[in-house]
């Protein structure tokens, strides 16, 4: 659902206050003094557009005009990658490259040199967390501003070098099959804006007049697979109505607005009919006119090219440059080529089909980023600029990856008890690891995964082998994949141990960018090893954890009494074996309480086809009548936890008003434990289709053992808001549910889901009229 929109960023920073002005004018003087300026010398800047007392609007106009349309169209034709990039230096103006391809997305991504790999981005969502993923964020532009300090010293413009991130992603899982799931923050739209909300301003900072690195919010929209299956995403179009395109693949992308993100990403789809990246409706109407965005659109790698050879919607790189320019690309994003489609420009702007005003208008907020990022500002104004390579790798933010994989971590089954394990229990036990993800590095990352130094990564088996039991293993499969396996090296590992631990899963041979799955089956042999592994169990303990981002069909698993727990780990990256080994013991602060962030069939006839955009039978929101194997907001505790006193004030409220909702949460159990509470909302009646229920708001909350806590939430009027031409609010009766899930599930935490009804009166009326 929208929320009101803050002014973006550009809006916001145009004119500095005249205070402000005045405090960078004495910082500018007290610099020409540092560096020997002073009356009779030459003054300190060359050029306006670097005098740092200025307003960004007249430093923007004094550089924009001393370019010539040449270097214009260089600066809109270089976004990368390979060979594309860098946007090339303006040696007369002393301006250096610029490479904007680089990728955030947990962790400084494929960049030269080490960095932090943080968990996946579902798992991350999974931890129903935002401040959480604010530090994630922050850590992560840390090491990105850290590293390019680094580059930009030794005159490193290569890709991945820059400051400006392609990060987060924010498409729906709209599909279990999809292969970019991992990528996502799961299948609803607002934990997916909130978590981006936390995210753009973790990663771009919180200095008043310099960004960390600069956001930019991926990829612009309905974009959701296929990949490849059955078609492929470079050529694929989007049917999608209306409202389905209002209400589930456009809200987390406007809160990306609001958050201030310096960019966006335009998709590699259509969009009915029309590519995204060539689509004035998206790019110009809604996201500028709409919601006032001012920064710039980035085509993805090669979505451009595709628009004539993928697409056929034009019939030359010249007709393409002027469709998407026209409808407000700023930056071509090419497959490495020279002659790329932006490179055309000067052959259009002949024509008279692209305005030399609306070039200088696109190539604006490319250097507005540059200057928010201090590139055009004295390094000693910038606090970033003296971060360097000591906070690569930090052990704060070794910590922070462990810390962030332990709340990711979601208790799928823990039947009698399984878990914990009891730590005085464990010498002298014998514990068996077996499973291809058992002591495989490579496969506990998932896509666009940072490179930490191999001393920092963990596998299941290194992190149990911690423990002060016998620890025996056995892949039985090598990769994923399990097309070749060895039933007896798994049955001797698993013969002779008290307690079993099997990891199986996915990974990026199975699931990823440009490859979907078939169906939801555990790949190749696995479920074969892991039944092989129960049998030779002989009733001993089992615990399967799973490492994957689409659900996997775990149905034998979760109904078998030989598997006592099974607990989803996602794609943890480096710190994996140290989070499952406090997790399995139930440490201090690892007492699971990840949530499912997307829906888990209960087999291939809950799966609709991939190429059908409809949300009818797709997700929690509109899943149907059948029940999931595990439901969207699903997870369990070692400990239990209670609900009571549901209030809601006032329970009649006018048209335009917020609703205030306090609950009481105890922990009735035995442990401290962390829950994360979940307010759903249900329109009783509507005037147009709406959602069976929608999370409204959230809260990942610790409570001690045999303590309790009152919680407040607002949920906003725009909240109850529906799509019927425009957003609109509706009189009418609704329910609010609060709890520990959804409500009504057939595969529930064992707390209860409370319930209360208010009223909404006086006439119905347009959300922009309140």
């Amino acid at each position: 659902m929208p929320r009101r929109a803050f002014p973006p960023p550009g809006r916001r920073s145009a004119a500095a206050p005249a205070a402000a002005v005045a405090g960078l004018r004495a910082a500018a003087v007290l610099l020409c003094a540092a560096l020997g300026a002073g009356p009779g010398r030459a003054q300190p800047f060359p050029f306006p557009f670097q005098d740092p007392a200025l307003p960004w609007h007249r430093r923007l106009d004094d550089l924009l005009g001393r370019l010539s349309p040449a270097e214009l169209v260089l600066q809109v034709a270089r976004g990368g990658a390979m060979g594309n990039g860098p946007a090339p230096p303006i040696p007369r103006l002393g301006i250096a490259p610029y490479n904007w391809n680089t990728e955030c997305l947990r962790g400084d991504a494929e960049a030269p040199g080490w960095a932090t790999a943080f968990p996946q981005a579902l798992g991350l969502a999974a931890t129903f967390s935002p401040e959480l993923i604010y530090r994630v964020a922050n850590a992560t532009a840390t090491e990105v501003r850290a590293k390019h300090n680094n580059f930009a010293a030794t005159g490193r413009y290569g890709d991945h070098t820059g400051l400006s991130c392609f990060s987060p992603v924010l498409n729906i899982m709209r599909h279990p099959l999809w292969g970019r799931n991992q990528e996502t923050y799961g299948e609803d739209p607002f934990l997916s804006g909130e978590l981006a909300r936390s995210f753009v301003q973790g990663l771009q900072g919180q200095h008043p007049r310099y960004i960390k690195a600069s956001a930019g919010c991926k990829h612009f929209s309905v974009h959701g697979g296929p990949e490849n299956i059955p078609v492929s995403r470079l050529s694929f179009d989007a049917k999608v109505l209306e409202r389905d395109w209002r209400t589930t693949f456009l809200p987390q992308f406007q809160e990306c607005v609001r958050a201030g993100s310096y960019s966006f990403m335009c998709s590699y789809n259509r969009i009915n009919g029309i590519p995204a990246c060539a689509n004035k409706k998206l790019l110009t109407d809604i996201l500028r006119g709409e919601w006032g965005f001012e920064g710039y659109v980035v085509s993805d790698e090669g979505a451009l090219e595709l628009i004539m050879l993928g697409h056929h919607y034009t019939h030359t790189f010249l007709e393409t440059a002027v469709a998407s320019m026209n409808a407000g690309c700023n930056l071509e994003l090419s497959y490495g080529t020279r002659n790329n489609v932006f490179m055309h420009i000067p052959q259009a702007l002949v024509m008279g089909n692209i305005t030399l005003q609306m070039l200088r208008d696109r190539v604006r907020p490319l250097f507005y980023t540059r200057m928010r990022l201090g590139e055009f500002d004295p390094p000693a104004m910038n606090p970033y600029s003296a971060l360097d390579l000591s906070a690569v790798q930090s052990p704060e933010h070794r910590n922070l990856s462990l810390e962030a994989a332990v709340k990711s971590f979601v208790l799928l089954k823990n039947a009698r008890g399984t878990l914990p394990l009891r730590a005085r229990d464990l010498p002298g036990k014998r514990l068996a690891v077996v499973g291809p993800f058992a002591d495989n590095p490579r496969v506990l990352f998932g896509d666009y995964a940072p490179v930490p130094e191999p001393r920092y990564i963990y596998t299941p088996r290194r992190g149990l082998e911690m423990l002060p039991a016998n620890v025996s293993f056995a892949a039985g499969c090598r990769e994923p994949q399990c097309q070749q396996y060895s039933r007896a090296e798994v049955v001797g590992a698993v013969a002779a141990a008290d307690v079993v631990v099997i990891c199986l899963g996915t990974g990026t041979g199975v699931e990823t960018e440009a490859k979907d799955r078939r169906d939801l089956s555990l790949p190749g042999h696995q479920l074969e090893l892991l039944q092989d592994a129960v049998q030779a169990a002989a009733g001993h303990p089992v615990i399967l954890l799973l490492f994957n981002a689409g659900p996997l069909d775990v149905s034998w698993a979760q109904a078998h009494e030989g598997v006592g727990a099974i607990l989803a780990c996602f794609f943890p990256a480096q710190a994996t074996g140290l989070a499952i080994a406090r997790v399995l013991l139930g440490e201090a602060g690892a007492n699971p309480a990840g949530r499912l962030p997307a829906t888990w069939p209960a087999g291939m006839h809950q799966v609709p086809p991939m190429e059908n955009y409809t949300m009818e039978g797709r997700t929690y929101r509109y899943y149907g009548q059948e029940a999931p194997l595990y439901p969207f907001g699903y997870g369990l505790s070692y400990t239990t936890f209670k609900y009571r006193d549901l209030v809601l004030i006032p329970p009649v409220l006018p048209v335009c008003a917020n609703l205030s909702v306090s609950v009481v949460l105890e922990n009735t159990g035995q442990r401290d434990g962390e829950e994360v509470v979940q307010l759903y909302l249900r329109w009783e009646q509507s005037s147009v289709p709406v959602p069976r229920w929608q999370l409204v708001a959230f809260r990942r909350v610790a409570v001690p053992s045999g303590r309790e806590t009152k919680l407040s939430f607002q949920v906003a009027a725009e909240q109850r808001a529906v799509w019927a031409q425009d957003w609109r609010l509706e009189p009418g009766t609704f329910t609010l549910f609060a709890g520990g899930q959804q409500p009504g599930q057939q595969t529930r935490a064992p707390s209860e889901v409370l319930s209360a009804r208010f009223t909404v009166t006086g006439a119905a009326r347009p959300l922009r009229g309140c």
